[in-house]
């Protein structure tokens, strides 16, 4: 669970790099073979590529989740990155704490700033033999440095969170706090490897330099000249199936959509409001389904549900239109209906992982999101819709929407400008005839003239005679008349 503030957050995205010019590395070497459990080792290649933004995030989420369902051995982190958003860095070195197998990072190239904090996270890291990482200082997305105080409290978060992903290396904590902090020296072996006023950049070389008692590496596991050369060395002795993770055009399209989900929701909801005031089922209720199953597209692509909430909304899509239908007037079956589209909504953007007790995802802030980006769909919505309350109705476009069908008469708009509504209480106690099914709502005409009309109670088939009870700024109240 993230427990950083949001401001801290904030304040701690984009923080990109420069790297300094670095020697060239020694001969590559092969990292030890090493013994496992019997049969191959299944091993996910997920590439870490470009700025660390929400894209590189999404395709990471999606194969640490494949690798959990098929009970992988190993990730690794193909990574060759200059740096990028501390937010998202953080919820990339959260991700990989939840796999239960061996995390591995290849610094194939570059693992500068964020890259170098979420490499802290593995248990090995490989270098190529070109490969440096290092420069993680934190900067503001504009290139300035922090606040002091802000940068004080920033600087104590992470390195407290590499503390704990680096139980296993403590040294390793301390070469990142002097990738991440000018003003840390770090010594070893009475060697300074960083002076103050300078921050660590090392090239594989480097990072394979020993030092302690006894010797170990500064940092590296070991330097491959490529991937395979690496698993090869690591998991020759059992062999292995490496996997590695496609990026997908789906992938672009999830990151668009899931940026876009709450317009997307207030849009729909909007169209559905829209199309359960008006009579018959048109354009705006099917736009509106459209619009939500999009954004239910967007979050599948993007892996954050399976198909449990697509199946709730359906069940809460089937107690609205039976209420319509079958249960005019009940609304209890209709409430329950709203109600279950809305939990579906909300847990559709819920990032569950593989084998996780529903206790632990509902204890934490796992559904906030999703639950803030539905209230402020439903807020825009409502405002949207006040609006189509006062200005549609006196428009061409509520014409399309409200009057058509059977009748050649002239149609008289619902929603009449207040000089004409003396014309409608006129009406009142006359007798007409349904038009359209009246399921509340539909069309009446009365003395030859059409009118949005609306029972109170239950529903009527067209060629119904009704008489006039009443009538509001969208049309009139009626009620089926007695036969004469």
């Amino acid at each position: 669970m993230r427990i950083i503030p949001s401001l801290v957050l904030a304040w701690c995205a984009a923080t990109v790099c420069a790297a300094a010019d670095t020697p060239a590395p020694k001969e590559p070497a092969t990292p030890a073979a090493e013994p496992g459990r019997p049969g191959k080792a299944v091993v996910y290649v997920i590439p870490v590529r470009e700025e660390i933004a929400q894209p590189v995030f999404y395709i990471l989420r999606r194969g640490l989740k494949e690798a959990i369902e098929r009970k992988a051995d190993a990730v690794v982190l193909d990574m060759d990155t200059p740096g990028g958003r501390g937010d998202v860095m953080l919820e990339m070195m959260e991700a990989l704490d939840k796999f239960p197998g061996e995390k591995i990072t290849y610094v194939n190239s570059e693992a500068i700033s964020a890259g170098a904090i979420i490499a802290s996270v593995s248990d090995e890291i490989y270098f190529a033999p070109k490969g440096i990482m290092g420069a993680a200082d934190v900067i503001q997305s504009t290139g300035e440095n922090l606040p002091e105080a802000m940068k004080r409290k920033v600087d104590s978060y992470i390195g407290a969170k590499i503390e704990v992903y680096s139980k296993k290396d403590p040294r390793r904590a301390e070469v990142i706090k002097a990738m991440r902090i000018p003003d840390f020296e770090l010594k070893l072996d009475d060697e300074v490897i960083t002076p103050k006023g300078e921050l660590l950049t090392i090239t594989a070389e480097k990072a394979m330099m020993l030092y302690g008692e006894p010797p170990t590496p500064l940092l590296a596991a070991g330097i491959a000249n490529d991937l395979d050369a690496l698993l090869a060395g690591k998991f020759g002795s059992r062999g292995y199936e490496k996997v590695t993770l496609e990026v997908t055009w789906s992938e672009e399209l999830a990151r668009f959509l899931a940026w876009a989900s709450p317009v997307l929701m207030g849009l729909g909801l909007l169209g559905l409001f829209i199309e359960f005031k008006t009579p018959g089922f048109g354009w705006m209720g099917l736009t509106g389904i459209a619009l939500l199953l999009l954004v239910f597209f967007g979050h599948y692509a993007a892996g954050l549900s399976g198909h449990e909430p697509a199946v709730l909304f359906v069940l809460g899509v089937a107690l609205v239109l039976a209420e319509l239908i079958f249960f005019p007037g009940v609304v209890v079956v209709a409430l329950a209906g709203v109600c279950f589209m809305l939990v579906s909504l909300v847990w559709a953007g819920a990032d569950l992982w593989p084998n996780e007790p529903l206790t632990v995802a509902v204890s934490g802030d796992i559904f906030m999101r999703p639950a803030l980006n539905l209230a402020i769909a439903l807020l825009m919505a409502g405002g949207l819709f006040a609006v189509f309350l006062k200005y549609l109705p006196k428009t061409s476009l509520y014409q399309h929407l409200a009057v058509h069908g059977a009748s050649e008469a002239p149609a008289q708009l619902a929603g009449l400008a207040p000089q004409a509504a003396g014309e409608l209480a006129g009406l009142v106690g006359r007798r007409g005839v349904a038009v359209t099914a009246l399921f509340p709502s539909g069309e009446v005409e009365v003395e030859g003239r059409r009118y949005q009309a609306k029972l109170e109670l239950g529903f009527v088939e067209a060629n119904t005679p009704v008489i006039v009870t009443g009538h509001t700024d969208f049309g009139l109240r009626v009620e089926k008349a007695e036969q004469a």
